[in-house]
């Protein structure tokens, strides 16, 4: 019997490898992968629970599938699925078993207890899970390939619901780390990007720190790394001393920052000042060459007014920073702020996000037309059927597309002039 799954991923990085864990998971005992509802026997949602909005993606994935097959069997996973029972009207009539962020690991053991009658929801208490469940992508399917170093946050923002979806910071090993790009170098990659739910606190639960696993990953074989998010207080000097003097590092920073204004960041539980934000930006700035600094920016969080929101505006205008991700604060069950006094109405947020991404856009363009006539590194991704032309992406994240007759080009490194594309992205 040909068994058949189709799987939808919503939200981070994370979730987008522990996907590719469920895949070969599922496809090493015997099931194939499709990608369209109708045609399968289960419907694997990995969900995100960031915002509000993002559970009600997920009920209307769920819901969607049983119209489009109602004999079809909802799996929810992710973190909505670990904080289900925070989400008041959450309607969980359409899910037939329900597994969280640790379980989903083993998935294929939770589907045969499904099976056989004796599991319809399986939740563990994320709190007492003291260790790196740690799993191996065998196969992946990127250029540039994400590997996860850590989980959980030992942070409690006032707006944020992950900790309780995913538990405190546990750490992946630094043997399990080496033999993952070591595997990875073999198969032909060469670039990597360390991934979890807060980087910046790998190590502590061992008495290290992220750059003690920096210092182990620079005497790989690996050509290029990546790091993911980072909060302000986690790149220090001798981060920075070292980064800057390595060969493989990526310049390519970004922040979490989520306000750049005192009085929110306070509110949010942030633990830094706007001060400490700025001047490492700036720091950052001046140790690389044209480095790409992104950050997160939350706009509209409660009692956010607009002299707080111009403030924060006017920090970011005045920084060399590349990209902005701008988005509105959603209220979200189970935090300090959804209690929080003075909620800004939902006008005010969209109003405030599209100024951000305007300076977002002004930003970009200026990061670009920096970069427009100095040579780089560039990694070759995919080459597109339609055009073929392949995307190449730079050590400071800039995309371009090269036009080249080959087919053998995936995941090899060339320096090229930046001068001779019509343009950059």
């Amino acid at each position: 019997m040909n068994r058949k799954f189709v799987i939808k991923t919503l939200g981070c990085k994370t979730n987008a490898i522990e996907e590719q864990i469920i895949v070969e998971q599922m496809q090493k005992n015997g099931w194939s992968k499709v990608e369209n509802c109708s045609d399968a026997d289960i419907f694997i949602l990995n969900s995100c629970s960031v915002t509000s909005h993002s559970d009600s993606q997920s009920a209307y994935l769920l819901n969607k599938a049983k119209r489009e097959n109602s004999g079809i069997i909802n799996i929810l996973t992710g973190c909505c699925a670990q904080t289900v029972d925070l989400h008041k009207n959450f309607n969980t009539k359409n899910i037939d078993l329900i597994l969280g962020n640790n379980e989903k690991l083993d998935i294929y053991y939770h589907i045969q207890k499904y099976f056989d009658g004796l599991e319809k929801k399986c939740v563990g208490d994320i709190f007492k899970v003291d260790n790196f469940n740690c799993k191996i992508v065998e196969n992946p399917y990127q250029t540039r390939v994400s590997i996860k170093i850590q989980e959980g946050c030992n942070n409690r923002c006032s707006y944020c619901i992950i900790p309780f979806a995913r538990g405190n910071s546990r750490s992946n090993s630094v043997e399990n780390i080496l033999n993952q790009i070591d595997l990875l170098v073999k198969s032909g990659t060469k670039e990597i990007v360390l991934t979890g739910i807060h980087i910046g606190q790998w190590g502590l639960e061992k008495n290290l720190k992220l750059l003690d696993l920096l210092f182990e990953i620079e005497k790989t074989e690996i050509s290029r790394y990546r790091l993911g998010s980072l909060y302000i207080n986690e790149i220090d000097n001798e981060m920075i001393d070292f980064l800057k003097k390595s060969k493989k590092f990526c310049a390519h920073f970004h922040l979490s920052l989520q306000s750049l204004c005192d009085k929110t960041l306070k509110n949010m539980n942030r633990n830094y000042c706007a001060n400490e934000a700025i001047e490492l930006v700036n720091k950052l700035y001046s140790a690389f060459d044209e480095p790409f600094l992104g950050c997160d920016i939350i706009a509209g969080f409660p009692d956010e007014n607009e002299k707080d929101f111009k403030i924060t505006y006017e920090n970011l205008n005045a920084l060399a920073i590349s990209y902005i991700h701008a988005f509105p604060y959603s209220k979200r069950e189970g935090t300090a702020a959804a209690v929080m006094k003075n909620q800004v109405q939902d006008g005010v947020k969209t109003k405030r996000v599209k100024l951000l991404n305007e300076l977002c856009k002004k930003k970009h363009t200026e990061f670009l037309n920096r970069n427009k006539n100095k040579k780089c590194e560039i990694l070759f991704e995919r080459k597109s059927e339609k055009t073929g032309a392949y995307s190449a992406i730079t050590r400071n994240y800039i995309k371009v597309f090269v036009k080249d007759e080959r087919d053998d080009l995936r995941n090899t490194l060339k320096i090229v002039d930046l001068s001779q594309f019509d343009k950059l992205y």
